[in-house]
């Protein structure tokens, strides 16, 4: 497998970034799998993304509370997370309080606040205008600090599939430093810094509707986030909201989601204002050095 992989790498590196990469996967009667950028009858397509989904809608809601007087905006984060906001009021219409400027704040985890309260000038007509709201995990104004991470595995040593700046999915902002390393479906996988579980996946079979599959995401104290991606399907092990320590289980390794084998996808993000976006970080050790007793390897 970590063979067909690097065959795999190669290929794709060849081919020049674009947004989406569609490759095509085959089987022989001898169960032996080839993946190419050659179309032929029976192939298995896959298409690359390079995006994640977190369903986070549900979570971050703008309430309309109306009230004798008008109408109140509440904002309310039910996310383990502190989320930076922005609310515009777009064609406002018979309306006192709208704001002339987008509202930007960093709403706190498990929190909400009222943004704004609209009378009517014209207590006969109704109140018009239409909401923009957006949002993304994390604090802006918090700096990453110095840290060298642990390898998030027990066992090794595996490979490096695809470094930062891979042409084959890892060019856009939100995975652009990203690392995939190969390793056997199962593989202990364990948190390369304490923090905060803010979102989790866990139930999701091959290649399912989420590019990223199964995965968890940790929020470090310095406001980074660590998010382990394609992992087995029930292994996730940590819940939401819960801390956790350097080298604590969250997971087994997988191959769900937009994978072509089994391997894990590490990443550290933070939030750039208004978005996040994935940032340039370092293990202890090389990837393919001796198992990573430190937290246990075997």
């Amino acid at each position: 497998m970590l063979g067909r992989l690097l065959l795999l790498s190669l290929l794709v590196g060849l081919a020049a970034p674009a947004s989406a990469l569609t490759i095509y996967k085959y089987t022989d009667a001898n169960g032996v799998v080839t993946y190419s950028d050659q179309a032929a009858p029976g192939a298995q397509v896959f298409r690359f993304r390079d995006r994640m989904v977190e369903r986070t809608d549900a979570q971050v809601k703008l309430e309309t509370r109306k009230h004798a007087g008008g109408e109140t905006l509440v904002l309310r984060n039910d996310l383990y997370a502190p989320v930076d906001v922005e609310l515009a009021l777009e064609n406002v219409q018979n309306a006192v309080g709208a704001p002339a400027k987008p509202i930007r704040w960093v709403l706190p985890p498990r929190s909400q606040i009222r943004l704004a309260t609209l009378a009517p000038r014209d207590a006969t007509q109704p109140i018009r205008y239409k909401p923009r709201l957006r949002y993304a995990l994390g604090d802006p104004r918090l700096q990453p600090s110095l840290y060298r991470y642990p390898l998030p595995w027990r066992g090794g040593p595996f490979r490096l599939t695809q470094g930062a700046n891979g042409k084959y999915s890892h060019f856009t902002p939100k995975g652009r430093y990203a690392l995939d390393i190969a390793m056997p479906e199962g593989t202990p996988i364990v948190a390369a810094r304490g923090g905060v579980v803010v979102k989790i996946e866990n139930d999701q079979t091959g290649r399912g509707d989420n590019p990223s599959g199964n995965f968890v995401r940790v929020l470090h104290d310095d406001g980074t986030m660590g998010v382990y991606l394609h992992l087995m399907r029930g292994s996730v092990g940590v819940r939401e909201g819960q801390r956790v320590e350097t080298g604590s289980l969250l997971a087994r390794s997988g191959n769900t989601g937009n994978s072509t084998g089994p391997h894990l996808h590490f990443v550290v993000q933070r939030n750039v204002g208004l978005a996040v976006e994935s940032i340039p970080f370092e293990f202890a050790q090389p990837v393919n050095s001796l198992p990573n007793f430190a937290v246990g390897g075997d």
